[in-house]
Formats: structure tokens, sequence, C-alpha cells
């Protein structure tokens, strides 16, 4: 199969145009607010706590998010969202002229009014800013282009924090922060009108105004869904409740525990942002360009890990009375270890997170896409707010130290994904599949796309190893539902794996009569609702590596549904830890290259069971 990198969507108008709009939009969030959290702390008079200041910029900047992000999700679905788009970036020209008018008059209750518009732009932006993706995408592009959108919008955020640094180190900084905001507000303006058209979902939908209201029915709608989906959202905001914590305590950190100034802060935050790009695009190749969720547990375990290690290395930093920049504390070994851990909590951010957003979007209904989106914002505001409180009550109630808190929310961690994997059990399961086919395995897969992407069918495969069912299911996008013997079926672990994927369990009709005819109905069943199911013919693993005579269970599947058929074969796994062979060893296949080939499909009539034998012969060859 052919393959292409995601940075080429880069060069696709239907994405282009789209990724440098939203990467604008989160980059003037960060110069504008950025900025005036600065002015507050460094240059402007005021009256009051400047504290108390700049943690009323934080809620005003969140505050949209549970106003109108409700309305964002019914925008999203009624209106085109090209036109959407290029309306909410109208309107953050107008609230940019406001914000610079502030700047230029150092009038900060300006500024305030305008970073509540920009939380406010956000909000709306939200929705149609994910649930466009699905639409302008290819199913096989997703994660590819999901992974594209993380990166920009934390490369965006770290650009436009270092850029609000920079402009507001001057005096002369009012005209370069008001210039800046509104040359970026026109330049995403300019970029939306690239934007191809993008109908609405659901036109017909009769806006709610009333914002509790809908807010809570969309709240509904969101942790309705499916229990992938609606833990999903749950999985996507725990993540948000993570990274507040972590890029809201990294000043203190880095002034307390690095003895460190305002540089030590940067290079934290670029190291984080790093990471979390850094993980976003190794997605896709981790995932064989299809929506993975194998990777979210991957992802949750490195953060758990790398959350424990930055509590384990924090502490002992020699401090002196000038406070280190951040050459100074690089010239330390110890930096060079937590900024590792900084980097992996970031990379396996990256993990966990695109395959969450892939997920929400790609079984979410079209006319319910933008609505559902908006209910994970609303949902990432509230666990972003609980984040603070929870900051609060470990910091100054508990009096725990900051390591300390990175370690108590690492626990956390377990706690709430294991909770998610336990009612949504597809999690670990393909995380297994996952784990399997790029640790011991090494699969190259070739034809697939012969498989339909929607519909019934029957794959028929050689039946070579106990993890045949597991190779093939990780390698196809859709979900599989495999028949196999029982007893194979029963095994410790793999049951678990099975179970989850819907498998079908069988024996043979002098075995045991009552299961083999639930056998067949439950195949029936499957089909009936256009789903694959995969059998293994032989009825039986081989014992020498060749293809054993096929039985005549496929013909009576057919006759009973007359459904397309296509052919398989494993090539390879003779000989590995998991095959019959008499001189297999645990390390003598090791990360074993095997190949996955699927031929072209047979009508039911063409698919008897000599035929198949004999198509799956020829896919495999002379390579067992």
């Amino acid at each position: 199969m052919t393959t292409h990198s995601q940075f080429a969507l880069l060069g696709k108008k239907r994405f282009l145009p789209f990724f440098v709009t939203q990467l604008l939009g989160a980059f003037n969030d960060n110069i504008f607010k950025q900025s005036l959290i600065l002015a507050i702390l460094f240059k402007l008079s005021v009256a009051g706590d400047r504290t108390v200041l700049v943690n009323l910029c934080a809620l005003l900047f969140i505050l949209p998010f549970f106003l109108f992000s409700a309305l964002g999700g019914q925008f999203g679905e009624k209106f085109a969202k090209d036109a959407l788009i290029r309306a909410i970036k109208l309107a953050e020209i107008v609230i940019m002229l406001v914000g610079a008018a502030g700047f230029l008059l150092n009038n900060l209750w300006l500024m305030f009014l305008a970073l509540f518009g920009m939380g406010t732009h956000s909000a709306l932006f939200g929705p149609v800013k994910y649930s466009i993706l699905p639409a302008a995408l290819r199913e096989e592009e997703l994660v590819g282009g999901n992974a594209l959108v993380e990166m920009g919008t934390f490369l965006a955020i770290l650009a436009g924090t270092i850029g609000a640094g920079i402009m507001m180190s001057g005096q002369a900084y009012a005209p370069l922060v008001a210039t800046a905001i509104v040359a970026v507000a026109c330049a995403g303006y300019l970029a939306s009108r690239g934007i191809p058209r993008a109908a609405a979902a659901l036109p017909s939908l009769r806006l709610d105004w009333n914002i509790f209201r809908q807010s809570w029915a969309i709240l509904r709608l969101g942790l309705g869904q499916r229990p992938a989906v609606s833990r999903s959202l749950v999985g996507n905001s725990w993540f948000w409740f993570l990274g507040a914590i972590y890029l809201t305590q990294i000043p203190a950190y880095a002034k307390e525990w690095l003895h460190g100034d305002e540089t030590v802060v940067t290079l934290i935050l670029t190291v984080f942002s790093v990471g979390i790009a850094l993980g976003s695009m190794l997605c896709e190749r981790l995932s064989g360009r299809k929506v993975e969720i194998g990777l979210v547990p991957f992802g949750s375990i490195g953060l758990t890990v790398f959350g424990l290690l930055l509590w384990w290395h924090s502490g002992g930093f020699p401090q002196q009375a000038v406070a280190h920049d951040w050459l100074a504390v690089l010239s330390h070994g110890q930096a060079w270890w937590v900024l590792g851990d900084i980097l992996g909590i970031g990379v396996f951010g990256g993990f966990y997170i695109v395959p969450l957003y892939a997920l929400i979007q790609a079984r979410t209904a079209e006319s319910e896409r933008a609505r559902v989106i908006a209910a994970n914002n609303i949902l990432n505001a509230l666990f972003m707010v609980i984040s603070a409180i929870a900051s609060i009550l470990f910091l100054s109630v508990a009096g725990l130290s900051i390591p300390q808190l990175f370690l108590v929310v690492s626990l956390m961690n377990i706690a709430v994904n294991s909770y998610i994997f336990k009612i949504v059990p597809e999690f670990t399961m393909r995380f297994l599949i996952w784990l399997l086919s790029h640790s011991m395995y090494r699969v190259e897969h070739r034809g697939l796309e012969r498989i339909p992407d929607e519909g019934a069918a029957v794959l028929v495969c050689n039946h070579v190893s106990f993890v045949d069912a597991l190779l093939i299911g990780g390698a196809v996008r859709r979900p599989v539902r495999f028949v196999m013997y029982y007893k194979i079926y029963q095994l410790p672990v793999l049951n678990f794996v099975f179970r989850t994927a819907g498998t079908v369990p069988i024996a043979g009709r002098s075995e045991d009569l009552l299961i083999y005819d639930a056998a067949f109905k439950q195949i029936g069943e499957y089909l009936r609702a256009g789903e694959l199911v995969c059998i293994f013919p032989e009825g039986k693993l081989t014992g020498d590596g060749e293809i054993d005579e096929f039985k005549s269970g496929i013909a009576r599947i057919l006759e009973e549904n007359p459904v397309p058929v296509i052919p398989m074969a494993l090539q390879g796994l003779w000989g590995s830890f998991f095959s019959r062979d008499p001189g297999k060893g645990l390390f003598r296949r090791l990360w074993s290259r095997i190949t996955l080939v699927a031929g072209t499909p047979l009508t039911p009539e063409q698919a008897s069971p000599l035929a198949l034998q004999a198509q799956v012969a020829e896919l495999r060859g002379r390579m067992r």
C-alpha cells in the first residue's frame, strides 16, 4: 500500500487553509493573554492585588467556554462550517481592535473585555474546528490531521507566549502588541477564505438561545453517546486537567525548585510543547494511519511514569544568590533529567490526546459531531477549573510541595484511566493488540484496501498461530468479528481480548452441537448488521506450516448470508513463538517480520471451500 507522510496534508487545499487559520487563532489568543498578564504584573499601575487580577484573566478567558460552547455546537451543526469560520474570524478582528485600543490607552477594562471576547471566539470556534476535520479528511488521514492540529496548537501557544514576552520587554510595548494582535487576526481571516465549502450537517436544527438549558442538553448528548465516545470525552478532559496543573505550576517550579529566572520558565514550556508536538506527530506512524485507540493506554502509562520520575528527580538543585538563567541550569546534570521527564510527559500526552480526538470525531454521527465537541469543550473547561481548585487544596491546605503535587496527580492518573479502561475494555484490548504487533512482530500489510470500508463481508485466512486474530484485528481498520475454535477462545489473557472484540467461539458439530449452532446464529447476526466476519476455514492451527483442507462451514455461512468474500494469507508466522512449530523458541524469532496479504474479493458463487483454499495458498506462496 502506498503511504504518505501526514505532512503531505499541508499541501492540500482542503486542509492547509484551515490549519493556518486555527494556528493563527491559537497564536493570537496567547499573544494577547500573555501580554495582558505581563502588563498587569510589570507595566500597568493598578489598584488592588495583582495576583487577583492575573487569576481574573484566567477566569475571563475560561468562562465563555461554560457560557457559549453549547451555542457554538449548535452553530456548527446548523450553518456551513466554512462560512461560520469566516464569520468567527471577522469577529476576532473586531475583538482585537478593542484589545489594541486597551493597550494603546492603558485601559485595563478594555483589555479585560477583549480577553472575554477572545474566550468567546475560542468557545465558538472549537466545535467547528474539530467537527470539520472528518468532513475534510479521509479516514486514513484523520489521525495525521488531528496530530498536525495538536502540534500546531501547542507550538502556537509556545510561540505566542514567547512572542508576548519579547514584545513586553521594552518600554514601547503598547504599539507593538496592538499592531501584532490586529495583524494576526487579519491574517487568520484571510487564511479562512481559502477553506473549501463544508456544508451544514443539520441545517434544520432549531437554535436554543437559553445557554444554560442548552449547555445541560449538550452535556447530556455528549455523555449519552456510546461508552467509547463518552469515556473518551472524560479522558480528553482529564488530559486538560493534568495539562493545566503542569502548565500552571511550571513558573513556580522553575523558580523554587530549579532556582531559575524567567528564561528557565520559557525553556521548560518549550520542552513541554515540543514534547506534545513530537508525540502528536509520532501518532500517525505508530497507529498505521488509522484511529488506533490502543495508543491511549500507552500514553496513560507514560504520563504516570514520567510524572513519577519528575517528582523523583526534583529537589537538591544547587541554590545561589542570583537566579540561574537557562544556560546555568543546563550546566547541572540533574536539570537534564528534569527536562527529559517533562519531554516524556509531553510526548506521551500526545500519544494520549490525539487518538481520543480522532475517536470522538470518527464515532460520532455527523449531525451530532459539533455538539459533542461542544460538550467536550464544556467538560474541558470544568476540569481545568477543578484542577485550579485541586492545586489550591493540595498546595495551600494539605501543604504539599509542587513535586508532591506532581506525584499525587500521577497516581490519580492511574485511578482515572483504570476507570475509563474498565468501562470501555476496547482500549485495553486494542493496546494489547498494538503492543503485540509492535514488539514480537513487525507486520507488513498488502492489499488491505480491498477490504470494503462498509457493508458485510467474510474474510478467510490460513491459521498459523494462536495470535492470528490479534494480528489481523490490528491491521484492518474496521472492527472484525472472528470465528475461532472455542478452546483457543478460552485461553487466559487472550480470552479478554477475544471477548471484548465480539469473537464467536465455535466447536465441531460432533464435539458440541450447541456451541456449533450458536456460532452460526451469531455469524448471521453480525453479517446482517453489515459487519466484517473473519473465519479460519481449516478449523485448527496448522501442525506443519502447510495449509490444511478448508472445511464446509464457509459454504453454510454463504448459503445463509450471500456476501462478498475476501481471501487473506499470513506469511512468515510459522516458527514464531505462538505457532506449533516443534523447533520454535521465545527468542529465536523475536520481532519476526510477517506479512498479511488480502486478495481480490470473490462473489458468494465463486467462494467454494476448494476455490478459497487455492486462493489463500496462492496468496501465501512459499513463505510459511
